[in-house]
């Protein structure tokens, strides 16, 4: 999440979309970055962020999504890389698994990802969560919606509408090992628990498989 109250800005964060990239730049380019006011997580729903700062609804609101089953397997393959390398000893992974709880649970429960897939959406409700209720409330839309997919060009769209500089070059923040094609991972049965806990998504976007 980012708030600018100078270029009326609220930036809603959805796990695995290029959030981290996308704060990034925002703090390099904003005079005032801030998160929204209250106690709220990293990655709050547009609702529960206008619920604890109601003045953030004028604000002009973006965010990203991203295809749900190539998101699935990066958040899959993020935190086996960190449960390998604390594994192997580095701090800096055994202190993320100690203090993330979601990860922790994530590393310690599944032995693979179609246990991930199959039973994580029903232990860990945010696994299977459409984006577009991070980005959405009955009342209030995200007024734009950029895609992973083409980051590059969809931060530039964000950047001219609120008149910042140009956008050069996007870093990757937070990025994991590339494994192959998103679609190895799957079986007949994980690609259809994924089609339909992100059917929101998918009508909406348009993704496929």
């Amino acid at each position: 999440m980012r708030v600018s109250d100078q270029y009326r800005l609220l930036f809603v964060h959805v796990q695995k979309t290029g959030g981290n990239t996308v704060r990034g730049m925002l703090n390099d380019a904003l005079p005032d970055p801030r998160n929204p006011r209250g106690e709220l997580p990293k990655h709050a729903h547009l609702g529960g962020i206008l619920k604890a700062e109601p003045g953030l609804a004028d604000y002009y609101v973006f965010g990203f999504v991203r295809n749900p089953w190539s998101r699935l397997v990066s958040w899959w393959s993020m935190i086996q890389d960190a449960k390998t390398n604390a594994e192997a000893g580095n701090e800096g992974a055994v202190e993320r698994l100690r203090t993330n709880r979601f990860m922790r649970v994530v590393a310690t429960s599944y032995d693979t990802f179609d246990e991930f897939v199959l039973r994580g959406p029903d232990d860990l409700p945010r696994v299977g969560t459409p984006q577009l209720r991070y980005l959405a409330t009955p009342h209030r839309r995200a007024d734009f919606i950029g895609r992973t997919e083409s980051l590059v060009a969809d931060v530039g769209t964000v950047f001219a509408h609120l008149e910042l500089p140009a956008v050069e070059e996007v870093p990757r923040a937070n990025a994991s090992r590339s494994r192959g094609p998103y679609q190895d991972f799957y079986t007949e049965a994980t690609r259809r628990r994924v089609a339909d806990l992100y059917a929101e998504d998918v009508a909406a976007f348009g993704y496929t498989f």
